[in-house]
């Protein structure tokens, strides 16, 4: 059953609107990958907050005429083949991230010896920038995550006020040890 101009107009909006708002994306080829494992690679994308769908080519150029990515020959260069499109709207690298765990949780399945390797990075976006399949695998994949980012700032933060306390704690903690001292030797322990 195809779609109606309406409903073809919508699908072109909705890419769009995931292209505009999207901190990260990254482009997948996920021939000969079996339901089972997609369905388990898409739960993963829902808990880590990334929407997937597999887009035909022309609606993604339809959805990014008008942009800079229109004329990006990188990035238009891989709108060949089955397409399926990972957004990224909080944490830049969590679909990198998830992407590279899968594909390291399944490896057997997914890098047999004798047959071409299945579910492969076509490229990424990062703010903008068009990222080759290796620079997602091995960049954009490695970055820290939104939490890691704020847990190492909130350290940072926390450091001088926590070394502040210590260096004020010390002279009465020094008091106190000596009193005790004194009193031990007083009590001839």
């Amino acid at each position: 059953m195809s779609l109606t101009r309406e409903e073809k107009a919508a699908q072109v909006d909705a890419v769009r609107e995931s292209f505009a708002n999207a901190s990260a994306t990254v482009l997948v080829d996920f021939r000969g990958v079996n339901v089972e494992m997609i369905t388990n690679l898409r739960a993963r994308f829902r808990e880590a907050g990334v929407e997937y769908k597999v887009v035909k080519n022309n609606v993604v150029r339809k959805a990014i005429e008008g942009s800079k990515l229109a004329d990006n020959e990188e990035f238009t260069a891989n709108l060949v083949g089955p397409t399926a499109i990972a957004w990224s709207f909080e944490d830049p690298s969590v679909a990198a991230k998830v992407i590279k765990t899968f594909r390291k949780d399944f490896a057997d399945e997914l890098q047999p010896k004798d047959r071409p390797e299945k579910l492969l990075v076509k490229c990424g976006l990062l703010e903008g920038q068009v990222l080759d399949a290796k620079r997602v695998e091995k960049e954009l994949a490695t970055l820290p995550g939104k939490d890691e980012v704020r847990a190492s700032l909130l350290a940072q933060l926390m450091a001088p006020m926590q070394n502040l306390v210590g260096q004020l704690n010390a002279p009465a903690q020094n008091l106190a040890l000596v009193l005790d001292a004194y009193r031990r030797k007083e009590a001839g322990e």
